[in-house]
């Protein structure tokens, strides 16, 4: 039940943010805005409140704002000064734009909330001190400690936490001796393995072995412009590595089998959930951001998608033909729903192995 209730918070406030972008900016230049729908048909709530139906609906998996006049072919455009078509190609590009733009900047205020009232968490690696002990896990089961000193595994001497992992990473549901100081005191005990899942770079599946501790971490506090400062910074680190991403993927250096969808969302989600209210707003605050930069990709029936149209239209000085942006959508839908399958299917090879 939790990853049902965490995935709807989530896909509801993003989806809410980036549709709400779009309305804002659509009425402040003067657009009828006909319809606000939070999920996709069928109807399951709405209330008309001027000129404009409030929806919510079944399927939450997306939202739209239907704008008066937004095809200049259709029939019911009349040239009406309210329509979507009668706006500059700038006004129009300021309310495509809102969307993704509003996703950016929610990522920027929950990381910005985060690192104000939570602080960073600083890893400190390069000690073998526990920081975290997994409640019920294996080395919890033993007797380990947050505070105790790994000094061996299987008789090997451990500098920092990496050379440690690694050694318990080649052991899969194996047992292992560990060995750690507390109060300067030496425990041993022989500790089995828990076999867990991972994803390497080229999109295979591994698996681990794994004993439930963390490293050690202190709590770094920042003040409230300071945060706001590295919340921005960390929003645009988001925007460049996610960048990279999608350029590997094309050139090839990166799988495609990395791609997730909405099962891999919603299992994220609600592992988030479980570790805590801000674990899982740190999650929506990345998928925010991810999101926009999705968004403006040039993908016809996507925001860049649009957003190519009114170049295009800017350039040749009339808008592209209902004919010319049916195709390039055609294909555009094309390309996402084979998307769509393969990030469904990622998932459910993810589930199952």
């Amino acid at each position: 039940m939790i990853f049902v209730g965490a995935t709807i918070l989530v896909l509801g406030i993003l989806i809410f943010v980036h549709e709400l972008g779009h309305f804002l900016v659509a009425k402040s230049v003067g657009i009828r805005v006909e319809k606000f729908s939070l999920g996709f048909p069928p109807k399951m709530l709405s209330k008309k409140i001027g000129k404009t139906e409030y929806i919510i609906s079944w399927v939450p998996l997306g939202g739209y704002v239907k704008m008066a006049g937004e095809n200049s072919e259709d029939e019911s455009t009349k040239g009406e000064p309210y329509e979507f078509m009668s706006k500059t190609v700038w006004q129009r590009t300021k309310v495509i734009l809102a969307g993704p733009l509003m996703n950016f900047f929610l990522g920027i205020f929950i990381f910005w909330g985060l690192l104000f009232l939570v602080g960073q968490r600083e890893i400190h690696p390069e000690k073998t001190i526990v920081g975290v002990v997994e409640e019920g896990g294996p080395a919890d089961v033993a007797g380990i400690k947050p505070e105790d000193k790994i000094i061996s595994v299987n008789g090997k001497k451990v500098a920092n936490f990496q050379e440690m992992a690694e050694i318990i990473y080649s052991h899969v549901q194996e047992p292992i001796v560990v060995e750690w100081i507390r109060d300067g005191e030496k425990h041993s005990k022989e500790i089995v393995t828990k076999k867990e899942k991972i994803v390497n770079i080229k999109g295979e599946t591994e698996y681990v072995g794994k004993i439930g501790i963390g490293p050690s971490y202190t709590i770094r506090k920042f003040g409230f412009f300071e945060a706001f400062w590295e919340g921005m910074l960390f929003a645009f680190y988001l925007l460049w590595i996610t960048i990279k991403f999608i350029v590997a993927l094309i050139f090839g250096q990166a799988s495609l089998k990395l791609l997730g969808g909405p099962i891999f969302i919603a299992q994220t989600a609600g592992e988030t959930a479980k570790m805590g209210f801000s674990n899982l707003l740190s999650f929506m605050g990345i998928l925010s951001v991810n999101l926009a930069l999705v968004n403006v990709l040039p993908i016809p029936i996507l925001d860049g998608g649009h957003l190519l149209f009114l170049l295009i239209e800017k350039i040749k000085g009339s808008p592209v033909s209902a004919k010319q942006r049916a195709f390039m959508q055609q294909i555009g839908m094309a390309f996402l729903f084979a998307l769509i399958l393969l990030v469904t299917y990622n998932d459910l090879v993810r589930w199952i192995k």
